[in-house]
């Protein structure tokens, strides 16, 4: 009986982080259908409209580290209510905006509300699951919801652009906040609190920097790369990210144990990742625009069309983990990451005459079971090895990663698509560039994750 509580009680705690992660991911991609709605309605340019993503993902991601950190003082349970509820109350006021501004500022007061919370949803389901199949199966679902949860997204938005308004994509959050706010006190277990201090400025540096540093590489779309505040935006944002290393290695308490970086699976998971979200991201953005632009398709209409992705994607949480057992993390991830790269380049040959069958859909689906292998172990290796105490920082890393490789991503995307003459053209080139970073991430995987795991498996034999 005490077996059947406990099993009941670990569905209900997955169940709630995995619907606060889900909410948390969506937002960054309910509003890409409604983006040519948005534009219209609150007087956005072409590339300012790509800050709607970017003061999520970056306030999101910069902020993250200070959130996790927030979450190993205070009690992850506490900061988990209070990110939820921070969120929340902006998902409210951002789908009250009247104005471009003011949307941008609840976007970003959105992503310091996820800030807050994501890091403790992977550090309250590491905590709660000891290492083994029951790990790795809520690891995959955890997964999936990170890699799938954005073409749920497109759907969902589409919908509700639809049949409402762009706005209900936000409004949304509000009662399943609330709800979450009300169950995690019974549901989530508190952990303990321990004395520390807050690296403010490791928090100030990280974010500023990597804000200047993607508004340079937008700015540069339209004002090119000379222009003397693409320069100095760049500069500054390189010296800042410098400065927030130099504080990380003499804080008393850092934001981000750079030991967590001496571990060469770690690292070369947080830098895979960066560049696979990033490529995704960027995929997203602009086949919603090419769908709705040159196929003149509704809101509705595009967010169906990601369909072949995302069934794909949440279908391979159901073979991934047997895949990860019999395989190991990093061959898992390679073949992943070598499947998602032949259908991002399939995908990256559109014109104005593709056919949706076999020039979208059969390449989304293909892009759709390699994201959906890679997102796991990504993942995974991500979280590797780490003591309790870092488990925070950890899964905050994993998170940054995510979406500062978003932000980054969309940034060169947007750059390279404002180089072509016609939409069609653009988003073409800038799905290729796509499919270029999806080669470097599986340059990373090859060079960082899977020749050590070769060498290490022939040491044993070369001992003998």
């Amino acid at each position: 009986m005490a077996l059947v509580h406990r099993a009941s009680r670990s569905t209900t705690l997955l169940a709630i982080i995995l619907a606060s992660y889900l909410m948390i991911v969506l937002d960054v991609s309910i509003v890409i259908t409604a983006l040519p709605k948005i534009h219209h309605a609150l007087g956005f340019s072409a590339t300012g409209l790509s800050w709607v993503q970017n003061a999520y993902t970056l306030a999101f991601g910069g902020l993250l580290l200070l959130g996790a950190r927030a979450g190993d003082i205070l009690g992850r349970r506490r900061m988990f209510v209070v990110g939820i509820g921070l969120f929340t109350a902006a998902s409210l006021a951002a789908g009250l905006a009247q104005s471009a501004a003011w949307l941008l500022t609840a976007r970003a007061v959105q992503g310091a509300g996820a800030a807050i919370a994501a890091p403790s949803t992977l550090a309250l389901l590491t905590t709660a699951f000891p290492e083994g199949p029951e790990r790795t199966r809520a690891v995959a679902y955890y997964g999936a919801v990170a890699g799938g949860g954005g073409s749920v997204g497109l759907v969902l938005g589409g919908l509700l652009t639809d049949l409402l308004s762009w706005r209900f994509g936000l409004f949304i959050n509000v009662p399943i906040g609330i709800a979450l706010m009300l169950a995690a006190p019974r549901y989530l277990p508190e952990t303990v609190r321990r004395t520390g201090r807050f690296d403010l400025r490791g928090a100030a540096s990280s974010t500023l920097g990597m804000t200047a540093v993607v508004f340079g590489i937008v700015r540069a779309a339209t004002a090119g790369w000379t222009d003397r505040l693409t320069v100095s935006s760049l500069v500054a944002g390189v010296v800042l990210l410098a400065l927030f290393v130099v504080n990380e290695r003499h804080a008393e308490q850092p934001i981000t144990p750079l030991h967590l970086f001496a571990n060469r699976e770690r690292a070369g998971a947080y830098a895979a990742r960066v560049l696979f979200v990033g490529a995704m991201f960027g995929m997203f953005f602009f086949l919603t625009q090419y769908l709705q632009g040159v196929k003149g398709y509704s809101p509705l209409e595009a967010g169906v069309a990601f369909l072949p992705l995302s069934l794909v994607m949440f279908s391979m949480v159901l073979v991934v983990p047997r895949l990860a057992a019999s395989l190991g993390n990093a061959r898992l991830l390679t073949a992943g990451v070598v499947t998602a790269l032949a259908g991002m380049t399939w995908l990256s040959q559109i014109s104005s005459g593709t056919p949706y069958l076999t020039g979208i859909a059969l390449p989304m689906a293909i892009l759709g079971v390699g994201a959906g292998a890679a997102f796991t172990p990504l993942t995974s290796s991500g979280v590797a090895g780490v003591s309790p105490e870092d488990a925070g920082a950890a899964s905050g890393l994993v998170n940054v990663a995510h979406q500062v490789g978003g932000s980054l991503g969309l940034g060169v995307l947007v750059t390279v698509s404002a180089q072509a003459h016609d939409l069609a053209s653009s988003i073409s080139a800038s799905l290729t560039a796509g499919a270029v970073m999806l080669a470097l991430a599986l340059a990373v995987v090859v060079v960082v994750l899977l020749r050590p795991e070769r060498s290490g498996a022939a040491a044993p034999v070369a001992s003998h």
